[in-house]
């Protein structure tokens, strides 16, 4: 894919209330349409970049400085932006992100608003399942529609490695709670080499035997120490050969309808090759899916943000409180999506020339 650089839209050093003045070029339609014609659909919202996990390839041991509570989406401006994009703006499916989304104390509040919207979306939650025990049953009664958890491994020592936290039990406790009231949950595991690339077959056997649907996730320049090396990066191409030893992986059926993930049916290696289940690669950098991307971001502060890797975000939560109005709000939306560029100008070897790394961590985007 040419990265074919468009520009983003400057942040304002004031709010602005009045109408907002959208590109005369821009078709009239109420979605949020790029200049290469597509539309976004799904809205990530990151309700917190606070974490209890400490990662090594998002978040430095010591942690990230917390935004100021005031700076922070209450729970009333989350369910009204998400409204608008719901009602105005097409959005279809809404999964909360963090940091860590279950450390917010009316998350259960925020997901019962969001189900209760007119336009009422599919709900989904990122999470890395501490504290998921105890919380998943009236996440599922407020109407949260699935889960996806975050695991790259099921050895006490190697989670204990890469999260710097000795979570496991917790983690596996909190799937196990989710498995229960939930008809799908998903897996997102991230493969570090040295670590834990060696356990990639081990973990798909276990989401197999589970009923849980595996997605491995290409490390991304995404951390806070930016000492992302793609020399160091599992590739697609290599988690591919890992898990094709001990299965078959077959280009699954249904249409990838501009999901993340490219899906393969599993099939055993010997015997009558029985179909197993689904397993789900995410090659955000060595095979891109900027041309069929769907997505739509908003911060914890309220910024909407058209890529993982752009460098601006339109805020909103400062028109929002200074009194401006939904259509407002709205256009503010359409034209922070407008000027998305074609793709986030990483090659398959590593940096591209179109490609400077955000200064803002995946903890403080949101995922």
């Amino acid at each position: 894919m040419t990265t074919v650089s468009l520009g983003m839209p400057t942040p304002r050093s004031a709010p602005q209330v009045g109408p907002v003045a959208l590109p005369s070029d821009r078709p009239a339609t109420s979605g949020l349409v790029d200049t290469f014609g597509r539309v976004a659909t799904d809205l990530r919202v990151s309700l917190t970049d606070r974490c209890n996990l400490r990662c090594t390839y998002c978040m430095p041991a010591e942690g990230l400085p917390a935004l100021p509570k005031d700076s922070v989406m209450t729970r009333e401006e989350i369910v009204r932006l998400v409204g608008i994009a719901t009602r105005d703006l097409g959005v279809r499916q809404v999964r909360f992100t963090g940091g860590e989304p279950l450390l917010r104390r009316d998350l259960v509040d925020i997901v019962r608003d969001c189900g209760a919207l007119p336009h009422r979306p599919e709900l989904s939650l990122t999470t890395n399942a501490v504290g998921l025990e105890s919380r998943a049953g009236a996440l599922r009664d407020a109407g949260l529609d699935r889960v996806n958890v975050s695991l790259d491994t099921l050895d006490p020592d190697t989670f204990a490695t890469l999260a710097r936290r000795p979570f496991l039990e917790r983690t596996l406790a909190g799937i196990d709670a989710a498995a229960a009231v939930f008809d799908l949950v998903k897996i997102n595991a991230v493969l570090v080499r040295g670590v834990n690339l060696d356990h990639a077959a081990d973990l798909l056997t276990w989401c197999l035997g589970h009923g849980f649907e595996l997605r491995f996730i290409e490390q991304m320049p995404l951390d806070a120490d930016h000492s992302w090396d793609r020399a160091a990066m599992v590739t697609a191409a290599e988690v591919r050969d890992q898990l094709g030893e001990r299965f078959v992986l077959e280009p699954d059926e249904e249409p990838r309808d501009g999901a993340p993930a490219e899906r393969f049916v599993v099939r055993a290696r010997t015997g009558a090759r029985d179909r197993l289940g689904r397993v789900g690669i995410i090659a955000s950098v060595t095979e891109p899916f900027c041309a069929d991307c769907r997505r739509t971001r908003l911060t914890a502060e309220g910024g909407v943000r058209d890529c993982l890797f752009a460098h601006s975000e339109t805020d909103l939560l400062g028109p929002l409180r200074a009194g401006a109005g939904d259509d407002v709000l709205a256009d503010l939306w359409r034209r922070a999506m407008w000027g998305k560029q074609a793709g986030h100008g990483m090659t398959d070897t590593g940096f591209g020339e179109g490609f400077t790394q955000p200064e803002r961590t995946m903890s403080a985007i949101g995922g």
